[in-house]
């Protein structure tokens, strides 16, 4: 672990923390001294990286939890406890075209990308405003602004959660709780590489950088927007894509 404490004391939930952008941000927080609690829904792969980030000194328990189910949503809040700082990072994504997305798909992204955030932070944000201070921070998703011919009901679900990320800094904001988005353009995870296979590079002509951004990048800019730094930072969707010019290409 680095010797930046600038977190140390702060108990921070970070969803979807098993793989991908949310992995990066939890190495990141425990790294500052936060208190992190790990989300995901296989046991093994959280109970892992938990020795992981205690192996280099940091703190870290994990609760496995079903976000596309309400009940197990909200039993990750309460299981949670009083935390300092939200990062809703789970996201779940099912390209396809329209014609071929049931309602079922539908509902599933809706439930992970919108309706589990939402959860959440009626459970979490309470307390924190009761107490003046908190950080909520949501990843969302150039999907939301950058349409494509695939992929609708993901840029609606991920869209959904920027509006509520508005409401949120304006309904919490008066009592010290700031709520921000993060928008990350296409980056490299496993979930990516599972999807586009060998037509991965494809990745790296969607902006002005020439490449797609890497997790710890993304990490980076949660770690700004949960500090200090960032106080008078709120209702702010903060893009950071490397200058996206386009959807993915055909």
């Amino acid at each position: 672990m680095n010797a930046n404490t600038a977190l140390r004391g702060r108990i921070a939930l970070v969803t979807g923390a098993t793989s991908g952008i949310g992995r990066a941000i939890a190495k990141n927080l425990a790294a500052q001294g936060a208190n992190v609690v790990l989300h995901g829904r296989d046991q093994r792969r959280g109970e892992a990286l938990a020795r992981e980030i205690a192996a280099e000194g940091g703190d870290a328990r994990f609760i496995a939890a079903d976000l596309s189910d309400a009940e197990s949503t909200l039993r990750l809040a309460d299981e949670a406890g009083a935390v300092d700082i939200l990062v809703n990072s789970a996201g779940l994504y099912e390209f396809a075209p329209t014609p071929v997305s049931d309602a079922a798909s539908f509902d599933r992204q809706v439930a992970v990308n919108t309706r589990a955030p939402f959860l959440l932070v009626g459970a979490l944000a309470p307390a924190m405003a009761a107490r003046g201070q908190g950080v909520i921070v949501i990843v969302g998703s150039s999907a939301a602004r950058m349409p494509a011919p695939i992929g609708a009901a993901y840029g609606a679900s991920k869209a959904g959660a920027e509006v509520l990320t508005r409401y949120w800094a304006t309904e919490f904001g008066p009592s010290g709780v700031r709520v921000n988005t993060v928008s990350p353009g296409p980056v490299h995870t496993e979930g990516t590489k599972a999807m586009l296979g060998e037509h991965t590079a494809m990745l790296d002509k969607t902006n002005a950088r020439g490449r797609a951004g890497d997790p710890g990048e993304i990490a980076d800019i949660v770690s700004f927007l949960v500090s200090d730094a960032s106080a008078y930072v709120n209702g702010a969707v903060l893009f950071a894509d490397g200058g996206e010019l386009s959807a993915l290409p055909s």
